[in-house]
């Protein structure tokens, strides 16, 4: 065998070694959750999602297309991070939900959210604005959103992804102190469905005879606007805790 053709031949060894070695390499890097993580994009539309109807709620800059429930502009919302962020080092001499300038009536509205350790907070649908209602929760139900260290969070109707008072969540969803949720909302003539990571927490239908009667056995009962209407405006609560939202989207049924 001549010296020449094992030269050629450890050459060609030698580069199919360092083409395995960087693919490799390659789909040990692009693999792992922390590197997808660090490269995912927030607070934007695919085109499929665009074609499919959805609209940014939440632009990830500005607090546009947002308002203070029965107020104006907001003081202890902020943006930071392409995430709208509650600051409570910030303080405010009323509550300040945070409620969309449409109101909306057959849609799925999308959203990922992060709560401070012991915090509370949730969203509110079908809220009505009107100058003798204090807050968005004496007119629209809530889903509620509460850390898993919160000191309510053993009772069955105040776990994330419920309907807020009414109904322990219908199938388990666990959330962990720290990390985001999704939440998924869909609303259809008065039927609702809640959903928590994936998994279906909440049905109801607020057109049944059966929800005045639901309503009656609550303390909702001392708010003649609640839960009246199948339409109505998105409210993020503003309870006094650290809570996180992005991601923020809808699109209309």
């Amino acid at each position: 065998m001549s010296a020449k053709f094992v030269g050629l031949s450890l050459l060609v060894l030698m580069a199919i070694s360092c083409k395995k070695e960087t693919k490799k390499e390659d789909t040990h890097v692009w693999n792992t959750k922390k590197l997808a993580e660090e490269n995912a994009t927030h607070n934007q539309l695919l085109d499929i999602e665009k074609e499919q109807g959805w609209e940014l709620l939440f632009d990830g800059e500005t607090l546009n297309g947002w308002h203070v429930y029965n107020a104006g502009a907001p003081s202890v919302w902020e943006v930071k991070n392409g995430e709208l962020h509650r600051n409570v080092e910030l303080e405010s001499e009323h509550n300040e939900d945070l409620v969309t300038d449409k109101a909306y009536e057959n849609y799925e509205l999308v959203l990922e959210w992060k709560i401070s350790d012991r915090g509370n907070s949730g969203i509110f649908i079908n809220v009505h604005e009107k100058p003798d209602v204090g807050t968005a929760y004496q007119t629209g139900p809530e889903y509620q959103i509460l850390d898993p260290n919160h000191m309510d969070h053993d009772v069955a109707v105040k776990k994330s992804g419920c309907l807020y008072g009414f109904s322990p969540q219908k199938n388990e969803a666990i959330t962990k102190s720290g990390q985001w949720n999704q939440t998924r909302i869909k609303q259809v003539n008065g039927k609702v469905e809640f959903y928590l990571n994936g998994v279906l927490t909440a049905v109801e239908d607020f057109t049944s005879p059966e929800w005045p009667q639901k309503i009656s056995a609550t303390h909702f009962k001392n708010y003649p606007e609640f839960g009246q209407a199948t339409q109505g405006k998105i409210t993020l609560q503003d309870w006094y805790f650290e809570v996180w939202f992005r991601d923020i989207k809808i699109r209309e049924l």
